[in-house]
This record gives C-alpha cells, sequence and structure tokens, in this order.
C-alpha cells in the first residue's frame, strides 16, 4: 500500500450562503431568465415557514413546485420530476430541504439532460453506468444538516423495484450556490439532529479511518471536526437548545463532513455506507442509524487492518492516553459505540428486533451488486462483511 500522500486535483464550484436570514437572498441567487421548480419532502419546510419565505424570495422569478421526495429519494418519485420538468420546460432547479432532497435534485438535474433511459446513470448491475456530462443547473436551501450534498456533487437514489440504493455523481452535479441558515434547524426533532450527528461523524471517519499515509492537514481536519462532533454533539440533540453558535458550529461540520476537502490525496474507505445501504434497502432503518450499526462493529472487525489509524483515533480524538496499544484501540471503539448510543441510535440489530436472519439477506445484496472487494484495501469480502453484520446483531 502508497504510504504517501497521493496526487489530487480539487474542484469545488459551490458558493456557500451563511448565517442569518439568507433566503431572501434568493431572489439575486437564481437568475431571473430561469424557469424555477422548487423541490421539498414532506410538509415540514410547509408547517415551519421555510416554504413561505422561498416562495416570498423567488416572487420575481416564474416558479413551480415538486413536493413528496422521501427521506430515501426513490427513482420512482424522481422520475415524475424529472418528467415535469421536460413537460414544463423548468431549466433551473431549487432544492429545499436535507441530504435527500438535495440528493434527489441531482439525479433529476442530470437525469433531465440525459441521453438515455435515466438508470443508466446507475451501474452495479442495475444500469449501465454511463457518466453523467450535463445537468440543469440548481441551488439549495438547507434544512437538516447531515449529508454534506449541499457542497459536493454526489447523491444516492433508493430503487424500489430493484431493493437497491446506489450513488451517482459527476463535475456537472455540484450546486451553483447552497443556503446554510443555522436557525432553520431549530425546528428538527431530536432524531433527525442525531442522524445528523452521526451521518457526519461517520463520513469523517471513512475519509480518515484507513491507514497512515503523512497526510498531517487531512488527518487534523477531519480529527478537529470529529472532536468538535463529540463536543456539540450531546447539546445538538437537545432539541430545546436553540443556542445559534451551537447549530451554526453543527451545520458547518455536517458540511465540510463531506465537502471534498478530507478525501484529498488519502485512502478511503466506504464500506460503512455500503453495508447500511443494505439495511436501509431491506429493513427501512434510517440511513445514520444503519452507520450506527455498522461502524463499531466494522472497527472490531477490521482491527487489525486499521490499527495504526486506530490508535491514532484513540489518542487524538478521545485522548486516551493510559493503557496499551490495543486497550487504547479498544477502548476507542468502546466510546464510538457509546457516543452514538448516548444519542439515542442504538447500535445492534436486535435494537430494532431484527435477528440472525438478516445476514444472509444482507450479504446477498452485497453480492448481487457487486460489493464483493470493499474498503480502503479492496479486501473487504463478503465473508468480511458477514462478520461484521454478525458482530452487530
Amino acid at each position: 500500500m502508497n504510504k504517501e500522500i497521493a496526487n489530487f486535483d480539487y474542484y469545488n464550484p459551490t458558493r456557500i450562503v451563511f448565517g442569518k436570514d439568507r433566503i431572501k437572498e434568493l431572489s439575486t441567487l437564481v437568475p431571473t431568465n430561469k424557469k424555477v421548480l422548487v423541490l421539498y419532502g414532506g410538509g415540514s419546510v410547509e408547517r415551519f415557514g421555510t416554504l413561505a419565505k422561498v416562495r416570498e424570495a423567488l416572487s420575481g422569478h416564474t416558479f413551480g413546485e415538486f413536493g413528496g421526495i422521501e427521506a430515501n429519494p426513490t427513482y420512482e418519485t424522481l422520475i415524475k420530476a424529472v418528467k415535469l420538468v421536460k413537460e414544463e420546460g423548468f431549466d433551473y432547479l431549487l432544492a429545499v430541504g436535507g441530504g435527500s432532497v438535495i440528493d434527489g435534485t441531482k439525479f433529476i438535474a442530470a437525469a433531465a439532460l440525459f441521453d438515455e433511459e435515466p438508470i443508466h446513470i446507475f451501474g452495479s448491475g442495475i444500469g449501465k453506468g454511463i457518466p453523467i456530462t450535463k445537468a440543469l443547473p440548481f441551488g439549495t436551501v438547507l434544512t437538516l444538516p447531515a449529508t454534506g450534498s449541499e457542497m459536493n456533487s454526489g447523491g444516492v437514489v433508493s430503487i424500489v423495484a430493484k431493493k437497491a440504493k446506489l450513488g451517482f455523481g459527476s463535475a456537472v452535479t455540484f450546486p451553483q450556490f447552497s443556503i446554510l441558515e443555522p436557525e432553520l434547524t431549530y425546528t428538527l426533532p431530536k432524531r433527525q439532529l442525531a442522524n445528523g450527528v452521526i451521518d457526519s461523524f461517520v463520513h469523517i471517519m471513512e475519509q480518515y479511518m484507513t491507514y497512515p499515509v503523512g497526510a498531517m492537514v487531512q488527518d487534523r481536519f477531519a480529527e478537529g471536526l470529529l472532536e468538535t462532533l463529540i463536543e456539540i454533539g450531546p447539546d445538538v440533540v437537545d432539541e430545546s437548545n436553540h443556542d445559534y453558535n451551537l447549530r451554526a458550529n453543527f451545520m458547518w461540520t455536517a458540511t465540510y463532513a463531506l465537502n471534498g476537502t478530507l478525501n484529498k490525496g488519502v485512502p478511503g474507505d466506504w464500506a460503512s455506507h455500503s453495508l447500511g445501504h443494505e439495511i436501509t434497502a431491506l429493513y427501512h432503518i434510517d440511513h445514520a442509524r444503519t452507520l450506527a450499526i455498522v461502524l463499531p462493529s466494522l472497527l472490531e472487525i477490521r482491527k487489525e487492518q486499521k490499527y495504526g489509524k486506530l490508535l491514532q483515533y484513540a489518542e487524538r480524538v478521545w485522548h486516551i492516553t493510559e493503557g496499551t496499544d490495543d486497550e487504547k484501540v479498544q477502548t476507542a471503539i468502546d466510546k464510538t459505540r457509546a457516543f452514538f448510543e448516548s444519542l439515542g441510535a442504538p447500535t445492534h440489530f436486535s435494537d430494532y428486533e431484527l435477528g440472525e436472519e438478516v445476514v444472509d439477506a444482507l450479504v446477498s445484496q452485497l453480492e448481487s451488486h457487486g460489493l464483493t472487494a470493499i474498503s480502503e484495501r479492496g479486501d473487504q469480502t463478503p465473508e468480511v462483511s458477514r462478520e461484521i453484520y454478525k458482530n452487530a446483531l
């Protein structure tokens, strides 16, 4: 394995519009000569007045609306929006919501201009995996910090008919801008706040918890963000705590966790997401909660392969200074599990009334989607994944 920082390119064109009372700036951020389709999820953006603010800001524009994008956006719903875009001639999209709405909007932006059937945006045996080369321009108004989708070019879509949850991305699917108003998080319930903290935490870990390559800047960035989430997480999930700086730090940490800064020149291990996506696809458990199930068990099973980084994580992030190296590593894993539990996210299948029957089903899903050589080294076989699932029972 290469133990040096690898060559990399770094490109991120998304403009961040951060702070109080920024939604009104949509009037100038969105070109007035565009026909805008506003996309959102359930009724929360309507109930809490966010959509009203968006409508007011776009009062000088021609715009329409499409609601009902799911918490795990489905291909079947998004295709309806693609059809609407084509039929009505919308040429600009605006996502108002969390990562699911933004991911869905990215797909719609690409699918509306895709030369073949949009299913072929995906690979993994579902479609042909044809590269995305063009997309409609779009912006976002972030309401739930979690996925970092507001400042990256990737997305994940569930294909109900195939029981699959698959990723996609392209240099042309970055948002042009994203509005981040921390006060919008004041309406979120504890479960969604906890999910946001956990999703952000695991995003960072998947870019950090591999093997050392001497990337001091990337490591310190990641460790600082992890420490921030550990420090603020318990207060963030208190839905009555409307401290502005607390929520501002939460929102910016979640964005930075997956905006493309941490993964430059270093190996990444997205196995937690791969294993977690299959749990959501089959058992409809919240995405972040599947990560809380998978990550601690993955660290247990892959301890030897990740030993150097686990020890660094123990000492720098959790500040564990006593005991042998083995004891430090195990304590760090235990503290990670305890952190998720403290946020109200169970870390075992049994907490969801699921038992041994899930293991074969989930491994079969991984195999059917070609996820048979994952991890930073490509050495996580289906049998290793089976052990991780079993450890999480």
